[in-house]
């Protein structure tokens, strides 16, 4: 059944031609993802099946009846959180259904029902008109930039939501694992056309390449970063499991002989040598907004060609840890402006040459054109064996032609910031700290800045909620959660399995007092003795677990007595076990006494 389609549909603005003569249709149960450079024309793609867009010429038709739901890149929310959620149904109507309280445990968290939308952040208002788009009755969801200002484990329940059977969807995003996860079939609009793949972004990468090499249509460049893309695809983390059905031999032809994006023996030895033996170390380190704990007596090292991601729930203090890092936060030194106390001690090798892109813009003047910003920091810099000059790399970064001799005042916040990470990698920097550096960069502009980051020799931290991104230009993955660093060693998938786990385990461990006497009274005797025993048991299972875990970092410490960096990381792990086996202990002896009397 047809939902939605549009007729020859045409749509420029000014000069530019957005939608030339377009058609195309989105039927039940679709799930279809947008791609496209910034500016293209995906969200007037988006208006246009939506009705808000008035085309140039062409028609749009909808099936009768159809209820649409539109969440847009932005919207001016007034009102209060509740209304604007859940409209007029009473608290125990949406609270009873598992899909609108879920909604809201997801997307809503630390924000006040009662509170109004004016007076929220950019990052809460945005969540806000998401959940009411989620929360209500649709046929058809149209999704602008769904991923932004979510983190890691609220995009993989997106995810989940998403893929609920019979849910159709056009979804407009960057975020290329999003893609993947969500999607089977994938719009890609370009010079006013839309062409449409079937699968998700890995098997559009496929699709694009093997054109490319068939018709020798696509110029040299793009097809080596279209088979590099894909040679990660098929050869990435062991945690990338959910490949698009494609062809095995086209896609093994295609990578052939395709080395590994990155020569990591190679840009370690170059590092050490930028670098020496000292980069970052981090020792004992503490650091409190008021009363919350944001590092809690945290020991890290950041070596020579290190390249590490760092993931965390939205609060938790990535940004924090990056300010420690870079020395705009200092232990000792109380910033006023950000609230925060700093204590313990931050070593930065002497040969270090920080360059760091925070998530605020960096003022660039504005009568300045691109080309003579960028050639301000240098004219020339080498990215691996290659020398580029500042035209060349902003080329390579989306900011090419006419652009270049745009006035910096004139540029989107998108451009503004790919300028901005440009000017960066211009300074030749050794080390290099991302925070969110994937915001308002398109997936071409991703692609090229992974391109550049794969022969870029030096030490990396990067702060992301793009799980694609992490795993593409980080070789491990670090969580900071209750105020720790905990490496990851199977990435981001077992961060998400750590945090379900939490969550699970949360009401026997963090709060017993849910089972204690006073919440069972309208148990009877025996009922409540059936269920502590039952906890009683479940509770020695998960101590014989983390005993054996404790005893197996133990020997593992022993047995890197020598290795300062293993000390540290295994250190760390072993606190983390050890917090968890003294909270199921605590628990074990007060539900054995309650059960004892």
């Amino acid at each position: 059944m047809n939902l939605v389609n549009l007729e020859s549909a045409a749509k420029a603005f000014g000069p530019r031609v957005l939608l030339d003569g377009v058609s195309l249709g989105v039927s039940a149960g679709d799930r279809i993802g947008v791609v496209g450079r910034n500016g293209a024309g995906k969200s007037t793609l988006l208006a246009a099946l939506a009705g808000t867009a008035a085309l140039d010429s062409g028609r749009v038709t909808r099936a009768g009846g159809l209820r649409l739901g539109h969440l847009r890149q932005s919207e001016d929310l007034t009102g209060r959180v509740r209304e604007l959620v859940f409209g007029t149904l009473p608290e125990h109507a949406w609270a009873a259904s598992p899909r609108t309280r879920g909604v809201k445990e997801a997307l809503l968290g630390g924000v006040s029902l009662d509170s109004r939308a004016e007076r929220l952040s950019g990052g809460e208002r945005r969540r806000v008109g998401l959940a009411a788009v989620l929360c209500g009755t649709h046929d058809l969801l149209l999704l602008d930039e769904p991923t932004n200002h979510l983190d890691i484990e609220a995009i993989s329940w997106l995810a989940g939501y998403l893929r609920r059977p019979g849910q159709a969807f056009v979804v407009v995003t960057h975020d290329r694992w999003f893609l993947d996860a969500v999607c089977e079939r994938t719009w890609e609009v370009a010079g006013g056309q839309v062409r449409s793949y079937e699968g998700g972004y890995s098997a559009y990468v496929l699709a694009r390449a093997e054109r490319g090499r068939i018709a020798e249509a696509v110029d040299k460049r793009r097809r080596s970063l279209l088979r590099k893309e894909l040679a990660w695809l098929r050869r990435g983390p062991p945690a990338r499991t959910t490949k698009p059905k494609f062809r095995i031999e086209a896609a093994a032809a295609l990578i052939e002989g395709e080395p590994a994006p990155r020569d990591k023996v190679e840009l370690t030895r170059l590092a050490g040598a930028r670098l020496g033996k000292t980069v970052l170390e981090v020792a004992d380190a503490t650091v409190q907004a008021g009363q919350r704990v944001l590092l809690d007596h945290v020991t890290w090292q950041l070596g020579p060609g290190d390249r590490v991601g760092v993931v965390g729930v939205n609060g938790s203090g990535k940004t924090t840890l990056l300010r420690l890092l870079a020395g705009t936060l200092q232990p000792g030194d109380p910033s006023a402006a950000a609230g925060l106390r700093a204590e313990g001690k931050v070593v930065r090798g002497k040969t270090v040459r920080l360059g760091y892109l925070t998530q605020e813009a960096t003022e660039i003047d504005p009568a300045l054109r691109v080309l003579e910003a960028a050639e301000q920091v240098r004219g020339t810099v080498d990215v691996g064996k290659r020398e580029l000059s500042a035209g060349q790399l902003l080329e390579r970064l989306g900011l090419g032609g006419d652009t270049q001799w745009t006035l910096v005042g004139e540029l989107s916040g998108g451009e503004r910031r790919r300028l901005q990470l440009l000017m960066l990698l211009m300074a030749e920097p050794n080390v290099l700290f991302l925070d969110e550096p994937t915001n308002d960069l398109d997936i071409e502009t991703l692609t090229e800045l992974e391109d550049l980051l794969d022969g870029w020799p030096g030490s990396l931290v990067v702060v992301s909620h793009d799980r694609y991104f992490l795993e593409r230009v980080t070789d491990h993955v670090v969580a900071l959660t209750g105020g720790q660093l905990a490496y990851l060693p199977g990435g981001i998938s077992e961060y998400l399995e750590r945090r379900e786990h939490g969550r699970n385990a949360a009401p026997a461990v963090v709060h017993p007092a849910a089972a204690r006497p006073g919440a069972g009274r309208a148990l009877s005797p025996a009922a409540r003795q059936r269920t502590g025993q039952k906890e009683l048991s479940r509770l020695e299972r998960q101590l014989a677990a983390v005993t054996e875990q404790e005893a197996e970092l133990t020997g593992a410490l022993a047995a890197s007595a020598s290795d300062y960096a293993a000390l540290i990381e295994l250190g760390a792990q072993l606190r983390s076990v050890q917090a968890d086996k003294a909270g199921l202990e605590e628990r074990w002896l007060e539900l054995a006494e309650e059960l004892a009397d």
